[in-house]
């Protein structure tokens, strides 16, 4: 998991550094073109058209598109915001998750799961500060992508056991590039120094190696076990963004951050604390 979330620092680095010089949306058909290629080559020759083969299609589509345009809304964002900021942003994912499995799975959650919740949430607005200096809009991307990564892991969940690991890396991945390079086309500007070159293979790579060492942790650990390395996403992406970019986030990212943290780390307590007190019943 570590090296999961060093690859996907490693896509958001790439991103940033790209979007410098070139649109968002170009940015963005790279990051999946190069991801499904990798994916193609490594499984397509074993299992051909059945690579194709979806037990939930019309869901596979849908998580495609969440995270298509979740990852254009961060590429966006990318662009006007520190890495450490998109980051802590982005640790609200948890407690939506959490809130989002009421309408999603029917999940219950108790009055101390939604306190935490609204915690979490005030450590977003220490971090954005409304009212304190200027906001900037593109805050509200990064919380719609932090949206619709939560979506999208909901739907991941509605289609586990259903469909092979192989052809959920395919759709999330074939979609998205295919949807993003008539919108890619219409503002396309040739990557054209070395460097630019470099980081559109990078980060194709970094898509797929992200998405394969996360599937492997999961093969080996327990969700419930793997979900609070999320947090450990903060030192790379601050590290990422002071060495290349020269981004030193102030005092408020970091103690809006442990806010939000310390919010995702009691609702992921709470559900051990409950997962083990259902399976106590059971035996």
């Amino acid at each position: 998991m570590l090296c999961a979330f060093l690859c996907f620092t490693g896509i958001d680095s790439c991103a940033k550094a790209l979007a410098e010089t070139l649109p968002a949306f170009e940015v963005v058909f790279f990051r999946y073109l190069g991801h499904v290629i990798i994916v193609s080559a490594a499984f397509f020759p074993a299992q051909g058209m059945g690579l194709l083969k979806a037990n939930k299609t019309g869901f596979q589509i849908a998580r495609a598109c969440t995270l298509m345009v979740g990852t254009s809304f961060n590429f966006i964002a990318l662009a006007y915001l520190p890495l450490a900021v998109t980051s802590a942003i982005f640790f609200l994912s948890p407690l939506m998750i959490c809130a989002l499995s009421v309408p999603f799975l029917g999940e219950r959650v108790g009055p101390r799961r939604w306190a935490a919740i609204l915690v979490g949430f005030l450590g977003i607005l220490i971090i954005v500060r409304p009212g304190v200096g200027e906001v900037h809009w593109a805050w509200l991307l990064s919380f719609g992508a932090t949206l619709c990564a939560s979506i999208y892991m909901m739907l991941t969940r509605v289609i586990a056991g259903e469909d092979s690991t192989e052809t959920s890396q395919f759709y999330a991945s074939f979609i998205p590039a295919c949807a993003m390079l008539p919108i890619a086309l219409w503002v396309w500007v040739w990557p054209s120094s070395p460097l630019e070159i470099t980081l559109v293979l990078l980060i194709g790579f970094f898509g797929w190696a992200g998405h394969q060492f996360a599937t492997i942790a999961h093969r080996m650990a327990p969700a419930s076990t793997l979900a609070p390395f999320v947090y450990t996403q903060i030192i790379w992406m601050t590290g990422a963004g002071y060495f290349f970019f020269g981004d030193v986030p102030d005092i408020w990212v970091f103690v809006g951050a442990i806010v939000v943290i310390g919010s995702g780390l009691y609702v992921w307590l709470r559900e051990r604390e409950l997962g083990k007190a259902q399976s106590g019943t059971h035996k």
